[in-house]
């Protein structure tokens, strides 16, 4: 036999941890699997990038107080594309690892479980999100009455530390440095024990997500259709009362149609990892698992990577923001500044405090509002 061959048919197992699944097999082959590690560390900057981006605009447009939870989200998965980078570059270096350094550097590093950590956060804030918001426009009365920043804050450092605690109490046992290489998440006690780690993994991190999902979002829907059918039946009042409350409501459901949209995302861009999760569990030594897991992985980060663009596309002060960024975007606006007359004339733009019956607060920026 080949040492190639040898290396591909060397130990080859897997790991479940939040609902993702890891695959440590020997990497003493440059195959498929080399540049699907390429295209996985690709992922992460792409990742990094467009979560760092956004970010620096929640900063910028004083956002950031305002949608703490968004922030926490983006800052778990800047994270989560961060450690990818780092983990699989390291792997492609093939350290021969020895000693306490390999070991501590096979725990902290090669385990993969950084990324895990911060990528289990996400989905436990993306969770806390929907919540927020159903509570918000389900019922308004007792969330101005009863939630307070405290009560936020405190399922943010939730998402944080319970992820961190899941992966750290399955990470010590279960992982262990044989002949220079990492194995994490392989010393299972029997392949029941292993797949009932799989399926409360699954059922906690992807099933009642997803339950969590369908109902608050069906709950808010049918909160603002009716909510429409009110504004329907009192036409006959203000304009500036019906201006008001229509952007309101335009607001809201900006609100509402991005984390939908980020929620159904979740929910396919998840589902090949949990698959490839339950074959490394029946069949550990299935044919291209490895592959199967990168190329499950790189759709799982297609996620996160559209999560900031979303984000960017439906909150006003952040999309204003980026747009400044691009120079030919910033001539193009002060071009349009002016307002065609129609007489092949111009006349500069009237201030929206003169106009009358309107608010400042009111302006098409002011998502913050809903907080």
């Amino acid at each position: 036999m080949t040492e190639e061959s040898s290396a591909s048919s060397h130990l080859s197992v897997a790991m479940t941890t939040t609902g993702m699944t890891q695959i440590a097999t020997s990497s003493g082959s440059r195959g498929m699997d080399f540049y699907f590690q390429c295209a996985v560390i690709f992922i992460g900057v792409i990742g990094t990038a467009a979560n760092g981006l956004i970010l620096y605009a929640l900063v910028s447009s004083d956002q950031h107080k305002k949608h703490v939870l968004i922030v926490n989200q983006n800052l778990f998965d800047f994270f989560s594309s961060f450690f990818l980078i780092v983990i699989f570059s390291l792997k492609l270096c093939n350290i021969y690892l020895t000693g306490a350094t390999g070991y501590w550097l096979c725990i902290t590093i090669l385990s993969e479980c950084l990324w895990t950590w911060t990528a289990g956060g996400s989905i436990t804030n993306l969770a806390i999100i929907t919540v927020e918001r159903y509570l918000k426009v389900v019922h308004p009365v007792w969330s101005k009455k009863k939630l307070r920043k405290w009560m936020i804050y405190s399922a943010m450092a939730f998402a944080w530390i319970s992820s961190f605690g899941y992966n750290l109490a399955m990470l010590f046992p279960t992982t262990f440095v044989l002949d220079g290489k990492c194995y994490p998440y392989v010393m299972w006690g029997s392949t029941a024990a292993h797949l009932v780690n799989f399926f409360y993994s699954f059922i906690s991190y992807y099933v009642i997500i997803l339950l969590i999902f369908t109902f608050c979002y069906w709950r808010i829907l049918v909160v603002i259709r009716r909510q429409a059918r009110v504004m329907a039946a009192h036409s006959g009042r203000s304009s500036t009362e019906t201006q008001a409350q229509t952007q309101f409501n335009h607001m809201q459901s900006n609100v509402i149609k991005t984390m939908l949209f980020v929620s159904a995302f979740y929910a396919i861009s998840w589902f090949p990892l949990q698959i490839v999760g339950f074959l490394t569990v029946i069949s550990p030594n299935l044919t291209n698992l490895i592959n199967g897991y990168y190329a499950s992985l790189f759709i799982t980060f297609l996620y996160v990577c559209a999560n900031p663009f979303v984000y960017a596309t439906k909150f006003e002060p952040v999309k204003k923001v980026l747009l400044r960024m691009i120079p030919w975007k910033n001539t193009s606006q002060q071009v349009g500044e002016s307002i065609d007359t129609g007489t092949g004339s111009t006349l500069p733009p009237v201030p929206r405090s003169t106009i009358p019956g309107t608010h400042q607060s009111l302006s098409p920026s002011g998502c913050g509002s809903l907080r």
